[in-house]
């Protein structure tokens, strides 16, 4: 991922983030793409807001995150960046407040509305990766076709139960979320059961994902979607392919 103007780290984030830039092919350049980056995290909770945290640990620059309501006290089996004393808090303020004292380096901006049509543009600007973590369709597809229009690639990952699902959209390269879904599925917003620490699981391999974007370390999961069953601890990939035809990235739009 091309980020031209890649800034210097200071003293503190060389000591910060020195046990990760010992990694094999790593390195002091892939800190500072990091740290030039920006990513949209669009949906907060368990699995957002976790993939969230991991991106300031690892010393992103920048996040952007895009979540609408109030925090309430069933949020809060699986919501880390939160606490009990802000329940009924608007939830990106919460967030915010959370990754500023673990990492004061990050610049957080959050836009409290829902992704749509109208504002999904808007909030890719000066984006390098988004991360997609709501629990709705409407939301997702918003998202989807706007990334591809713009080129920006796309984390998408969702969970049901003890159920994870994973994948990176590249535009132009990889299917995107209407080649899989081209109908929604039988999913109601709030109605499906979660795990906390499920969540959480997907969500660190989301900012991993995401991580691996940006700095172009290890290899992204493309055209392939990663499903894991916790109840069991069964892990497997499967193929997935581009519809010539769709209507968001193929000859059908």
């Amino acid at each position: 991922m091309e980020i031209r103007t890649l800034p210097d780290l200071t003293s503190m984030e060389l000591e910060r983030y020195r046990r990760q830039m010992i990694l094999p092919g790593f390195g002091l350049e892939a800190q500072r793409r990091l740290k030039a980056a920006t990513a949209l995290v669009s949906g907060i909770g368990g699995v957002g807001g976790t993939a969230a945290l991991y991106l300031a640990v690892a010393g992103i620059g920048r996040l952007v995150f895009a979540h609408y309501g109030n925090l309430t006290l069933s949020n809060m089996n699986r919501q880390i960046l939160m606490t009990h004393d802000w329940i009924g808090k608007n939830r990106n303020e919460c967030g915010k407040t959370t990754i500023q004292r673990i990492n004061p380096d990050v610049e957080v901006e959050t836009v409290s509305e829902r992704v749509s049509e109208a504002n999904a543009d808007r909030l890719l600007e000066g984006v390098q990766v988004a991360l997609d973590a709501r629990p709705n369709f409407h939301e997702r597809r918003a998202l989807n076709a706007a990334c591809v229009r713009r080129g920006v690639p796309m984390v998408e990952a969702a969970m049901n139960g003890m159920e994870g699902y994973l994948t990176t959209f590249i535009p132009g390269k990889t299917p995107c979320l209407h080649c899989l879904y081209p109908e929604d599925p039988e999913w109601e917003e709030l109605g499906f059961p979660v795990l906390g620490a499920v969540s959480g699981s997907l969500g660190c391999l989301m900012a991993i994902e995401a991580m691996k974007l940006i700095t172009g370390y290890g290899k992204v999961l493309t055209k392939r979607m990663l499903i894991f069953d916790a109840a069991d601890m069964r892990f497997r990939s499967v193929t997935i392919r581009r519809d010539p035809a769709c209507p968001v990235c193929g000859k059908g739009r």
